[in-house]
């Protein structure tokens, strides 16, 4: 089962604004009302309204941590890293509802971005943005070319890796079924949509699959892990910190 928080967060902090609210304008505090069941919910109110709404904004307009579930985008992120995602990369939207209020940015080819899977808005993903507005995206041979253009590809230091050149942004790439036909094909992007592909392209449920992502359903752009954990594993310390590429 997977929970909202942001909408309990907004209802927590809405029901605890609320209530100090109603105690500072409507009801009448004395020595009887403060001993009550009122006033313990009062003072619970008053406690913890501002933490809520902190976390509420920071969560929604700021950063918000994200664990990686599964190895989809290895070599870059591995199963257990925790990262931040900037909420304000690709515009400031309304928790719960979602909706832009403010533009910001827009997602630039190369960058990892964590999205609502369209399917089922309450799942989310994290994918490298490959494909914009209107590109026609071919993927042959696990290599990619865009609106014509080859997207260049070498040897990496581990095997099974390589790198992969995306405009002027590299970045590594996991290929562990070269004999793999599976995922090829010609793809369109729609307006107002987004190509995803996992680094790990012989493992990944992706825009070949899952088709191009439209632009309401962006949450922010992956930038810093800043833990890894894995199990009752130790966690593993270089990992902390390192910029998401």
């Amino acid at each position: 089962m997977n929970i909202n928080l942001a909408l309990v967060l907004t209802v927590l902090t809405a029901l605890s604004g609320v209530i100090v609210a109603l105690n500072k304008f409507v009801w009448r505090e004395d020595a009887e009302s403060a001993t009550s069941g009122r006033g313990k919910m009062v003072e619970y109110a008053q406690s913890f309204f501002p933490v809520l709404l902190i976390v509420l904004v920071i969560r929604s307009f700021v950063f918000e941590p994200f664990r990686i579930p599964s190895g989809s985008m290895m070599p870059t992120l591995l199963q257990g890293d925790f990262i931040f995602v900037t909420k304000y990369s690709y515009g400031l939207r309304l928790p719960v509802i979602e909706t832009k209020i403010v533009e910001t940015g827009e997602p630039q080819r190369g960058d990892v971005a964590v999205f609502r899977l369209p399917s089922e808005p309450s799942v989310n993903y994290i994918k490298r943005v490959v494909g914009l507005p209107g590109d026609t995206i071919e993927y042959f041979n696990h290599q990619l070319t865009i609106n014509g253009e080859l997207m260049p590809l070498s040897r990496g230091g581990e095997p099974a890796q390589f790198r992969e050149l995306l405009g002027e942004r590299s970045h590594d790439i996991l290929i562990n079924n070269p004999g793999s036909r599976a995922s090829e094909g010609v793809y369109v992007v729609p307006e107002g949509h987004y190509f995803m592909m996992g680094d790990n392209r012989d493992n990944s449920r992706d825009s070949r699959y899952i088709n191009a992502i439209p632009e309401t359903h962006l949450v922010g752009e992956a930038v810093r892990i800043w833990m890894h954990m894995d199990g009752l594993s130790w966690p593993r310390w270089e990992r902390i910190g390192a910029k998401i590429q």
